[in-house]
């Protein structure tokens, strides 16, 4: 009984695998087909965002953060105030050292005008001691025709050489005065030039403080949002501490990975199409901007056809930034899917590729 009544279910066995191998390689065939054949290559990735930490410029503590994470910012907005109590005073100090070198420069000036005074009094003592020295001369010139003569004495011919010789000496101490009183004309220029390059230092102190102060108030660099906050407000940073991080949300792309043959026929600007998991019934467009110049290994996190592809391209496409003004909201970096690229730009995207987002 028990042999007739597996010969009566044998058949049944027989057309129930026949089913199920069909069944199966149907499902096979359908996979196979789900993407859009020759001329196309795809590879699995994640969404990323150009992210951008915001840091603080100097030690110090956080006075106050302005946002909170997932907030929309404008490039310019103002995030993040730290301490500047110390700053504040290091203005105040360098301000006064500007106006007392502001003082020293007018003092210099002074100095120099006083100098140059002393130089035309002494230019002028020497056109009197020049003018005595021409009168002594023709007294001389007058004595000695007149001893000559025997009109007069000869003490008096020694008494206007000596007044000669005389007017020479004073002559000569004057124009020492013009020399002293221009050296010292030169060594008040120099003191006015020391002035002047001391107030320009302290000018650019007080700037330099001014520009901490200003860089004390950490602004977005460009708009984004929010990722998370690395810093809470009290504590203490040192230079190029990290307080938060920022996502820009207009430049947002999947990096995958192709093989060599595959990347070296994707070309700059090429179409590619997105499909998210979370969101396989979406298509996004996207265009190739990035193609490696040279091949790396394979990341783990990256399934390759064949065990024997060890070398892969990495290969960026990036969502239209006009897209993602309209769903900004809803764009978040990590979010792993397919990017499906044009190898042969004569091939047609099939129907199921067809973008249906941000029409």
């Amino acid at each position: 009984m028990k042999k007739n009544s597996l010969r009566s279910r044998f058949p049944v066995l027989v057309v129930a695998l026949v089913v199920i191998g069909l069944l199966a390689w149907w499902g096979w065939n359908r996979l196979n087909q789900t993407g859009p054949g020759a001329g196309f290559a795809s590879g699995n990735g994640r969404i990323e965002a150009t992210e951008v930490d915001v840091s603080a410029k100097l030690a110090g503590r956080i006075e106050e953060i302005l946002v909170k994470e997932g907030d929309f910012v404008k490039k310019g907005q103002a995030l993040v105030r730290m301490q500047i109590s110390t700053l504040e005073a290091q203005l105040a100090e360098a301000e006064a050292s500007y106006q007392e070198a502001l003082h020293a420069v007018a003092a210099a000036k002074a100095q120099i005008a006083l100098r140059q005074s002393d130089v035309a009094a002494a230019q002028a003592v020497v056109m009197q001691r020049q003018a005595e020295l021409d009168a002594a001369n023709q007294r001389m010139k007058r004595s000695q025709s007149l001893a000559g003569q025997g009109a007069t004495s000869r003490q008096q011919l020694d008494d206007d050489r000596t007044a000669v010789l005389s007017s020479e000496a004073a002559l000569a101490a004057a124009r020492a005065q013009v020399v002293a009183a221009e050296a010292a004309v030169q060594a008040a220029e120099a003191q006015h030039v020391g002035a002047e390059s001391r107030a320009r230092a302290a000018q650019a102190t007080v700037a330099r403080v001014k520009a901490d102060i200003e860089d004390s108030e950490l602004r977005a660099p460009r708009d984004g949002r929010v990722q998370f906050l690395i810093a809470q407000a009290g504590e203490v940073l040192a230079p190029g501490g990290k307080v938060l991080n920022l996502v820009d949300l207009s430049d947002v792309y999947m990096t995958f990975f192709l093989p060599e043959v595959q990347a070296g026929q994707v070309a700059l600007g090429s179409d590619a199409r997105i499909i998210l998991d979370a969101a396989p019934h979406l298509v996004i467009p996207a265009e190739i901007s990035f193609v490696a110049s040279t091949a790396q290994f394979t990341p783990k996190t990256v399934e390759t056809q064949t065990e024997r592809q060890k070398l892969m391209f990495r290969v960026r496409a990036r969502i239209p930034p006009a897209l993602l003004e309209q769903y900004l909201e809803y764009v978040k970096t990590g979010l792993p899917g397919v990017t499906w690229v044009k190898l042969d730009p004569e091939a047609e995207w099939p129907e199921h590729l067809t973008p249906n987002i941000g029409k």
